[in-house]
């Protein structure tokens, strides 16, 4: 298991449901718990907790199967804004976005054929998927969302994101996206 600190929060991250009786352990003590497709054993598994301090049992814990998987190069991955306490997590084609000062789920969301990444530019959340590129505000408000085709890429310069999809270049205001103005 993987433990990273960020601000109040110490987020533990594994790619395996831990075994049964430590996970009741913390699905016992921690709400929300949520689980999403825990059936479907042919599937990659992310699982992860939130707490405030070191000692403290987890407040958050989910557990899920997602696909496409890693084989398919679509890793699960998460973003924390520590001034919202807003956390964002993609894994498959599954978005979800919480609010841990609650703590609760604020949204689910679909990354179109697989979830790349989640980054942070200034106030502006933009997440990656094979065929998608998305933006969010630091509250979790959906800003834009665009269609792209693989390869692609983009790279934010000032409050400019710059797009490549296969060689067909364009660029528009990170916040009102594509046809924003």
């Amino acid at each position: 298991m993987l433990q990273v600190s960020v601000g109040d929060y110490i987020i533990r991250m594994s790619e395996s449901i831990p075994e049964q009786n430590e996970y009741g352990l913390y699905a016992k003590r921690a709400a929300p718990v949520e689980e999403f497709e825990l059936e479907r054993a042919n599937r990659d598994a992310f699982y992860f907790t939130v707490q405030r301090e070191v000692f403290a049992w987890p407040f958050l814990c989910v557990a899920q199967r997602y696909y496409p998987d890693t084989i398919a190069g679509c890793h699960p991955g998460v973003l924390l804004v520590p001034e919202t306490g807003l956390f964002f997590v993609g894994a498959g084609e599954r978005l979800l976005a919480y609010d841990l000062a609650r703590p609760a789920r604020i949204w689910e969301g679909q990354a179109d054929d697989g979830f790349h990444g989640w980054f942070r530019h200034g106030d502006t959340v933009v997440m990656s998927a094979e065929t998608g590129l998305a933006a969010w505000d630091i509250d979790g408000i959906p800003l834009w969302g665009t269609f792209v085709e693989p390869p692609w890429e983009y790279h934010v310069d000032g409050d400019t994101l710059h797009l490549d999809v296969m060689g067909a270049l364009s660029a528009f205001p990170l916040r009102t996206g594509p046809g924003g103005s």
